[in-house]
This record gives C-alpha cells, structure tokens and sequence, in this order.
C-alpha cells in the first residue's frame, strides 16, 4: 500500500520546505518537491499544513492497571496521539507495580498490545516505589526497561540512592528522580509564599525539593550514573543543576508545560485543577525555568500527564488528587504562548519535544522524517484558533487547569509505526 503524503509544509533544518512524502507499506520511501502521484494507492492532500515529526515525552502516568478509571494504555496513547506524540515513556506507579522482570516484561508487553503509539515502560528503582529494597536492576534492563524512577515519591534515605546509583550505573540507564523531601513539605498543597497565605492554604517549601536535588547531584557525581531530574519546579534547582553540569555530572532535566507558563499568582480561588506536585512556584520561578530551557541546563519538555476522576478532583485544593493532564495539550499550548509570542523557536520547541528526549533516552530516531523510517510524525494547521475544551480530549481525565484557553494549533493526524492513527473529525 503506497500512501502519498501530498503539499505538506515539512519543519526541517529549521525552515519550512514544501514536500510531498510517499509512504510504502508505511515506511517513508521518497521526500521531495513533486513526487509522481500515478504511483500512489492513496492521496492525502495536505497543502499549506505543518508536518512536524512524532513527539516523545518521557514522563507519562497512564494508571494502568489499577485504576483504568482514570486512564488507560489504551486511552492515554490515544490522547497521546492527539497531542503529535508518537513514543511516551510511563511511569511506574500503577497497582501491581512492576517490581520483577517478569512483571516488567508483562508490562511491556501489554503496553504493546494495547498502545497505539509506542508506549516504553519505566522500572521501579524500589521494590513497591516506598522502602529501601532495590530491584533486579540487571534483570530489569534485560526485561526491556527503558529508565528506572520511583516517580511521585522522593527516595528518603541518602544511602537507598547511593546503593541504587551504584547500580543503575552499570546499566548505562537512566535514573529519573522526583526530588522531595517528605520531612519538608510540612503538608503543603500548593507553593509556600504570599499566594499560599491569601489562600489560607498550607504551603510546600522549595527547600523539599532543592535539598533533596542537591543531595542527589552530589551523589551522581560520585556514581556516574545518568541522573535524570523530573519536573524541575523553582530558579534554585535551575541554579544547582547549571552548577552539576558545569562540574561534570551527568545530569539532564525536564520541565513541564505548566510550570513553564502557570506561576502561583494565577491561583485566586479553592480551584484543585491548579493542584500538582511540585506546585505551581514563583514568577521568577518560572521565568528561570524557560531560561534554563534556552541555555540548555534543562534539556526536554515532559509533560507527567496525570489523569483523575471528577470525583478525585472535585473537592477543594486541601483535599482534591495532586496532577493535571497534558498530552494533549502540551504542543498547542506551548506553540501559541511561546512560539507565537517569538520567546522561542520553533525548532528549538521540536528539539526539547522531540529529538533531546530521544537523545538523552537512547530512545529509537524513528520519529525522524527521513527515507527509511516508519511513518512517525503528525500534520497540524499552525492557524486554527480554537479553545481547550473536554469534548475534544480523548483522555479519560480532564483535569487541566487550561480548559477553556485559546490555541492556535490544531492536530489534524497523526502516523505511529507507519499507521494513520489519529484524524481530527
């Protein structure tokens, strides 16, 4: 089955050129101006559309199992594939966690069965994601995992970590941390500051998470191993990680699409969609994390998609579930306030959704558009307002804090693998 791919506007080399792409049984088999369409099977015309390579976002939570409620493989790699994503790494805090190879290599293969994009799997670094018994880090690897965290809860005892940097070392893998410090959250819901006060709400230091960071960074440039920090949340852990890399070690970092554009001043109500963890920080927070972004201290955008029932988040902030979904909005959102607004590039927004998560995850090139690949990308109309709203949302969860915001870019498909998996109706 020969697909042509006719008149799209191809992002590459940071311009846009004009090409036709001729897909055979789904690998992309000729780029260029004026492909002859007779040889075709299919047609999709697509003219004065973007086509953008297949996004990868390396911190997702898609519940599954245990509470398909909220998400499933299923649903959340077809959210995915509405937000331009065609590979997520998911995290592994679902219910069994898989704490065995054998787990694992379930896992994965039940990702594969059910995703319609590629869904890698993240490993456990402790045995149930609390306590201090490691897993078969070895094992684990030779089950296919692609990282090892124990996303969601910070790794309490400094020797825990040492023992298992020590370890994952030697996997060559990566190690993604959320960094907090359970003694030093004093129960917060939402950041510790003049916002927090006006709310009446408890709030969470910095300090949880910038000691544990520090702490972690020490102890990476003692192991060596590929130490990777989630959701960097405040100007402090921007500073500490530019120093670390500056030193050597071998750090990366992501950021989230609403800490890049979300600060805690725009909290002025009990309103739970604004409740994530790491919370919402500071402007200047926020301001350090897109400069962190453009002097390369922080490497990727993730989004840590995190679905939830209606009735996890609807009772007030003290009480609602941490998290916000993202998979499906992170590309318009960041597009329209970032790009749009000419704070960035939109080669450099690809290369921290796409092409630097794949780099710094050994992650396969195959979202690259180039001869050879599968098709892996998606086609999107750059000029068509429009606002976030549920019923477009292919996720079970809609708890984001952006319904309701305007964007200007439109998802119109998206390939995986060679396959048409997502068309916008």
């Amino acid at each position: 089955m020969k697909t042509l791919i006719q008149g799209g506007m191809i992002f590459q080399n940071s311009e846009f050129q004009t090409r036709d792409i001729l897909l055979d049984d789904g690998i992309i088999a000729q780029i260029g101006p004026h492909i002859d369409p007779t040889q075709a099977d299919q047609i999709i015309a697509v003219s004065g559309q973007t086509v953008l390579p297949g996004l990868v976002d390396v911190h997702v939570h898609f519940r599954d199992p245990g509470q398909t409620d909220k998400e499933t493989v299923k649903t959340g790699s077809e959210a995915s594939a509405h937000g331009g994503y065609t590979t997520v790494c998911a995290m592994p805090n679902v219910t069994p966690v898989p704490n065995t190879p054998d787990k694992l290599r379930q896992m994965i293969n039940y990702n594969d069965e059910q995703g319609v994009i590629s869904v890698k799997q993240f490993a456990p670094v402790t045995y149930d994601e609390h306590g201090d018994q490691l897993v078969d880090f070895d094992g684990m690897k030779k089950a296919g995992a692609v990282a090892f965290s124990n996303d969601g809860v910070g790794i309490q005892t400094a020797k825990t970590m040492y023992d298992a940097m020590t370890s994952i070392a030697k996997t060559g893998l990566p190690l993604a941390a959320h960094v907090e410090d359970h003694a030093l959250m004093n129960g917060g819901v939402m950041n510790e500051g003049s916002a927090s006060n006006k709310l009446g709400l408890k709030g969470a230091p910095e300090v949880a998470e910038t000691s544990q960071l520090a702490r972690d960074l020490e102890l990476a440039r003692v192991t060596g191993v590929h130490y990777h920090v989630c959701h960097v949340s405040t100007a402090r852990s921007v500073e500490l990680i530019r120093r670390a890399k500056a030193d050597g070690v071998n750090v990366t970092a992501e950021v989230t699409p609403h800490h890049l554009l979300l600060d805690d001043s725009m909290i002025q109500a009990d309103d739970p969609m604004y409740k994530m963890n790491p919370p919402l920080r500071t402007r200047k927070d926020r301001e350090a994390l897109l400069a962190g972004l453009l002097d390369g201290t922080i490497d990727m955008i993730a989004t840590d998609h995190a679905p939830h029932t209606s009735a996890d988040k609807g009772h007030s902030f003290n009480d609602a579930a941490f998290g916000i979904t993202g998979i499906e909005t992170a590309f318009p959102l960041l597009y329209t306030q970032l790009v749009k607004t000419k704070k960035v590039t939109l080669s450099q927004l690809l290369k921290w959704m796409s092409s630097a998560p794949t780099a710094k995850f050994n992650l396969s090139n195959e979202n690259e558009i180039k001869i050879g690949n599968h098709a892996n990308f998606s086609i999107w109309d750059l000029n068509a307002p429009h606002q976030i709203a549920t019923k477009d949302m292919k996720s079970k969860g809609h708890n984001s804090p952006f319904l309701g915001d305007q964007v200007d870019a439109q998802n119109l498909m998206t390939f995986a693998n060679g396959k048409l998996i997502y068309q916008d109706q």
